[in-house]
């Protein structure tokens, strides 16, 4: 297990750009973020832009209704519980 940082961001729309402005302060290259739920529709901030990957789950990807970015990975509940076991730290952010 390594010392990375998974973040979840799970907050309202609208509680979402302040919770990804507080993010940008403590994040790390290393880290990884998954937006879920309402969140995923701040996908076009500018903190998220410049990483090299932001995930989403299938499911929550539904209500992007097109929406996307270069750096848009989705991913299914598998592949989310593979990512959780890589990471030495899970931190909710709502």
């Amino acid at each position: 297990m390594s010392n990375k940082s998974l973040y979840l961001v799970q907050s309202t729309f609208s509680a979402t750009p302040n919770v990804l402005s507080k993010l940008q302060q403590v994040y790390s290259p290393e880290d990884t973020v998954v937006l879920m739920g309402e969140s995923v529709l701040q996908l076009q901030h500018p903190f998220l832009q410049p990483l090299n990957k932001v995930y989403v789950l299938d499911n929550d990807a539904e209500i992007l209704a097109g929406q996307t970015t270069e750096n848009l990975q989705l991913i299914s509940y598998a592949e989310f519980a593979n990512i959780c076991l890589n990471h030495g730290r899970c931190i909710r952010l709502n």
